[in-house]
């Protein structure tokens, strides 16, 4: 069976995928497609631009479909260069209109990063998603519209769905946020500020903000396009009012899509090179070169890209050693290093990723259920998971139709006979054309 997301088709598989075992070691090229994080951003801001913008290589996925035409139904042309190419995106503004209700999917850089830009059109715009996505939490989202003067709907319950009843202005200003469930809160602020009548100036209440460098991302392609932003103090961040500009934009590769890849030579051995690695980003999946040695790997970049060596690789007698990671700054990493210390032969310690319990699924309880479904020893902790050492088995492993849970499935199945990973068409969300890439990578 297929099922339709806009106007692209992705696989569906009604059976288990049974993931692909490691018998030699791989060498493989893997080009991963373009970020999500950085393609809806350059969207939303090619949405509010002066002038168009042109987007290169930018991410074809269900997140990234999702998000262009919730921009769509707002009055904004988002249309593929030339018929027959989806490598490059045309993106100018129409009449802002509202009236219309958009879906959310499960991507929550559409239902936290458009609802400040609806807020600037005239009318009413319902947001609604599948319904994993209504218990992600939104309360803050919508908090912060009321705290600009935005008139919200959401039956109390600070959830999918909700309205927002635009007017066509947002008076801006100075307001607080508790943001400690999602760095998301902050930046779908500011993509938007400056197109506020007062700008915004923005401030964190909270004790915990996780994925800092996701909101230097957006401080960045603010800076890209002409808008004065700078950061007063920690956790105060200052847009001021004024033009944003068109831009033509090259979209990086996303560099967390990049890690089941580059994991997957420390557990079958052999080498994986990620190539146009970027010299420098803000995107967190860069700090895989710095965590993956730690696993036992040997990382070089080049001219080629990015290479991970993982030598002899577990399938050939090499140990993969236990670690103690804070991944605050990179919970989006966690579910493949996490699957790295399933396979360990010694204890691991991941904290600092308490708030992946607001992501797809609870990111948390559905790691340590699925690896002790298959006979390993995990333990939930406070703000993240204690991994033990134990022998696995094979069996089905549940995604919870959260794309990491199923990359994370496909790096045990490397090393583990018969693991059988639950909807892996999952990973469309953000890498449409996962299970014939990991094939492809690991040579079935």
């Amino acid at each position: 069976m297929f099922e339709v997301m806009t106007d692209r088709v992705y696989s569906r598989f009604d059976e288990n995928w049974p993931a692909p075992i490691s018998t030699s070691p791989i060498n493989a090229t893997v080009s991963v497609p373009g970020s999500k994080s950085l393609t809806n951003r350059e969207l939303v801001l090619s949405a509010l631009a002066d002038g168009p913008s042109v987007l290169r290589r930018p991410l074809q996925s269900r997140d990234s479909d999702l998000m262009r035409e919730a921009l769509r139904k707002l009055g904004v042309a988002c249309r593929d260069a030339s018929e027959g190419t989806t490598d490059t995106i045309e993106v100018s503004l129409g009449p802002l209109t509202g009236n219309s209700t958009i879906d959310c999917g499960l991507a929550g850089t559409v239902m936290r990063f458009v609802p400040p830009l609806a807020s600037l059109v005239t009318g009413d715009v319902t947001f609604d998603g599948d319904e994993g996505a209504r218990r992600r939490p939104m309360a803050t989202t919508i908090d912060s519209l009321r705290q600009l003067g935005v008139e919200v709907t959401d039956g109390g319950r600070g959830t999918l769905p909700f309205t927002v009843h635009g007017t066509g202005q947002v008076r801006g200003g100075d307001i607080t946020i508790d943001a400690s469930q999602s760095s998301q809160f902050v930046s779908g602020l500011l993509l938007s500020a400056a197109r506020f009548d007062q700008g915004l100036t923005l401030r964190h209440s909270g004790e915990a903000l996780p994925s800092m460098p996701h909101i230097d991302m957006t401080l960045a392609c603010l800076r890209a396009r002409g808008v004065t932003v700078s950061t007063p103090e920690p956790g105060v961040w200052r847009v001021e009012p004024g033009p944003i500009s068109g831009r033509d934009v090259i979209i990086e590769p996303d560099l967390s899509n990049a890690a089941p890849f580059l994991c997957a030579a420390v557990v079958a051995g052999g080498s994986v090179t990620i190539p146009d690695w970027p010299s420098a980003t803000t995107q967190v999946g860069a700090d895989l070169a710095e965590y993956l040695p730690m696993f036992g790997a040997t990382v070089t970049c080049d001219e080629r890209g990015l290479t991970v060596d993982g030598g002899r690789g577990l399938r050939g007698g090499a140990p993969i050693p236990g670690v103690s990671l804070d991944l605050s700054t990179g919970g989006e990493l966690a579910p493949a290093l996490v699957a790295l210390a399933a396979l360990s032969h010694e204890p691991s310690e991941f904290r600092g990723i308490a708030h992946l319990r607001g992501h797809e699924t609870d990111r948390l309880a559905a790691l340590v259920t699925e690896i002790n479904a298959l006979g390993g020893n995990a333990t939930e902790l406070d703000d993240g998971i204690r991994v033990e050492p134990a022998t696995l088995h094979g069996g089905a492993w549940h995604t919870y139709h959260d794309h990491r849970m199923a990359t994370a499935g496909a790096i045990i199945g490397l090393a583990v006979d018969g693991v059988e990973v639950e909807d892996i068409a999952t990973t469309a969300k953000t890498l449409p054309d996962f299970p014939r890439m990991w094939a492809e990578m690991v040579g079935k």
